[in-house]
């Protein structure tokens, strides 16, 4: 039996939101911070498992083609809305075993676990972060 695929998809607004680390005055550079933490994560992460990390508005400007990556790591930008874009990539997820979305707004927790995602606050993801 194969090792069990997981899908951890992050909404990055509200992670970064979760903290109040001045990170309103740089949402760019509080965002590339964040994907750095996460691809140190995702590297140390079993080989099952992909992280997407979705951003939106000016934290979209932490993309910029030499922003850290990690295998099994994808950022994805949204055009509009963030929690619409992380809607989508869940929906589009085949092949996984278990989608865990990490974020604390009840709208989009909703949404996910209709599509048979489980959901987990930003803490989590801060805790298993260096």
């Amino acid at each position: 039996m194969g090792d069990s695929r997981r899908l951890i998809v992050v909404d990055a607004a509200n992670v970064v939101g979760s903290r109040p680390d001045g990170w309103w005055k740089d949402r760019a550079g509080a965002a590339r911070r964040l994907l750095v933490e996460i691809a140190g994560l995702a590297a140390r992460l079993p080989a099952a498992d992909t992280v997407v990390v979705v951003l939106e508005g000016a934290a979209k400007g932490a993309v910029d083609g030499a922003e850290p990556s990690a295998p099994r790591m994808r950022v994805v930008t949204a055009e509009r809305s963030g929690d619409d874009k992380i809607v989508e990539v869940v929906a589009a997820a085949t092949g996984y075993d278990r989608i865990t979305v990490v974020t604390s707004d009840r709208e989009l927790r909703a949404r996910v676990e209709a599509d048979h995602a489980e959901t987990v606050g930003p803490s989590w993801l801060w805790n298993q972060l260096p």
